[in-house]
């Protein structure tokens, strides 16, 4: 099948689905995706096509969102890596970030008008105000406003991958501070580009838009089955 113009500029930058490289984190990485699709007519910043917006109830439409990857960027390479923080085993040292009952309102890697081609994380139907708890623990490199993705939590995994948690309704978490595995970290809500109140939770390998990585397998990978 050949690639379509998207696919065709994220393999040029480096990207790819099963195995990223680190991700664009600079200024410079942001603007360059911009202009090259702009160049080709082929910018698509938010919203899922119709096909996968029909599944979604409590969704959302996050896209490419260059002032929320370019913040990100900056907050990370500010907040430095926290080093009393020790390495977690690689099982039983995860949890899920809802502990009540949920219903998955769109899953991850559907096929879709995201930039990526499709959705980068996993969608979580709950009421708003349902407490979101960290999957592992980690440092808070970003907390607040994030454009598409609402009201986020940015956390930089003790192994080194990127959790975010977004669309949130509150934060109760603050950049820089320390977060264990099941701490809160704020309230489901339906805050930026969403369809209903509901948790986006995206597991990037490195920071950057591109590296996403399937939250399902890599929580069951690591004793906390979220399906």
């Amino acid at each position: 099948m050949r690639a379509g113009p998207v696919a065709s500029v994220l393999a040029f930058m480096g990207y790819h689905i099963d195995s990223p490289r680190e991700a664009g984190s600079t200024r410079r990485d942001v603007l360059s995706v911009a202009a090259v699709l702009l160049a080709g007519g082929a910018f698509t910043v938010a919203g899922p096509a119709p096909h996968a917006a029909a599944e979604t109830d409590g969704g959302c439409g996050i896209g490419y969102d260059g002032e929320f990857e370019e913040a990100l960027a900056e907050a990370d390479e500010a907040v430095p890596e926290n080093r009393a923080l020790a390495p977690e085993g690689p099982r039983g040292k995860f949890t899920l970030p809802i502990r009540r009952r949920f219903r998955v309102s769109a899953r991850y890697g559907i096929r879709g008008n995201w930039l990526a081609g499709h959705h980068t994380g996993i969608d979580l139907a709950v009421p708003t105000g349902t407490p979101v708890h960290a999957v592992g623990g980690g440092t808070v490199v970003l907390a607040a406003w994030s454009g598409a993705y609402g009201k986020a939590v940015t956390v930089r995994l003790r192994d080194g991958h990127y959790a975010v948690y977004a669309h949130l309704s509150r934060i109760s978490v603050r950049r820089g501070s320390r977060v264990g595995t099941g701490d809160r970290i704020g309230r489901s809500g339906a805050t930026g580009r969403a369809t209903g109140p509901h948790l986006h939770l995206e597991i990037r390998a490195r920071r950057g838009y591109g590296s996403d990585v399937n939250p399902v397998r890599y929580l069951a990978r690591r004793g906390a089955r979220l399906l």
